[in-house]
């Protein structure tokens, strides 16, 4: 077997995420033939002596893939001081796996439970901008200009700005509605933040799907190991097509595309909205040029 990054073979091993396993070699935690491994250093797992806070790293002969429901009031943590039920406790040895699209204690749906590191890099980091899908009850009937604002991405209170999402009405709830909300991103709290933002409070939030595996009729504590199929396309870049019922992704029309065009035409000042005149010189931002 050929050398390997050791933040990799770590990954591998279900030790720790790539980022996580850094950590450790940088904290000196990590020993290779003996001496302290430094960050960029490389080893071959079936030659070399690789050990962890004491333990002797090896390869599983298989990994485990768990699709569980997290329901609402449960922590997605996997140690710490707090006495309250944590996700990792509704799995046999679930605390030696690693999680995959945390969700926030007031928040329920699909997360997926594994030892594979390298699948947890690929879920989990941005750079593959996996989607996310949720269904969202907010408590009131969202306008076209806030579901607009939503699409484009919204500026949050500490600054941040939100990516583009697909961001549609599913269905009316009384008073409010059922939200369809893909993303492409998931800060904690996101996406009660952006509503929250809006003006939309949330008073239910769930996650359906991750990449191309869905939450199906799960039922919240549930949990099921993925078949074959489903972890090959976790791993593929490409997820499996989305079944003939699922909602098609929104696409603006031509006046939603005419709105959020940050091109002027050619020859053409650029518009203005009253709205937000001086924004640019309060903040700093460059004139755009016609």
């Amino acid at each position: 077997m050929a050398e390997e990054r050791l933040q990799k073979i770590l990954a591998r091993a279900g030790i720790a995420s790539r980022r996580a396993s850094e950590d450790l070699i940088v904290a000196g935690r990590v020993m290779v033939n003996g001496k302290r491994a430094e960050l960029g250093s490389k080893a071959d797992v079936a030659k070399d002596h690789i050990v962890v806070d004491g333990n002797k790293v090896t390869l599983p002969h298989e990994f485990v893939y768990i699709a569980i429901y997290k329901p609402r009031g449960i922590l997605s943590t996997t140690a710490g001081p707090d006495p309250r039920q944590k996700i990792t406790d509704l799995v046999p040895d679930g605390h030696r796996l690693h999680m995959v699209g945390r969700l926030d204690k007031d928040s329920e749906g699909l997360m997926i439970l594994t030892s594979d590191g390298e699948l947890t890099q690929r879920l989990s980091h941005p750079r593959y901008e996996q989607e996310k899908e949720y269904r969202v009850l907010v408590a009131r009937k969202p306008d076209p200009e806030q579901l607009g604002a939503w699409r484009r991405g919204v500026v949050l209170p500490d600054g941040t700005r939100t990516r583009a999402a697909d961001v549609k009405i599913a269905e009316m709830k009384g008073k409010g509605a059922w939200l369809r909300v893909i993303m492409h991103e998931g800060h904690k709290r996101q996406i009660r933040e952006i509503a929250a933002t809006l003006g939309l409070p949330v008073a239910k939030l769930i996650r359906v799907r991750i990449a191309s595996l869905r939450l199906g009729k799960m039922q919240p504590a549930e949990w099921r190991h993925l078949d074959s199929d489903e972890v090959a396309a976790l791993k593929s870049e490409k997820p499996l097509p989305s079944p003939k019922h699922a909602a098609r992704s929104w696409k603006p029309n031509r006046s939603s595309r005419k709105a959020v065009s940050s091109k002027p035409r050619q020859g053409a000042p650029a518009r203005k909205s009253p709205s937000n005149k001086g924004l640019g010189q309060k903040r700093g931002f460059r004139k755009r040029r016609p």
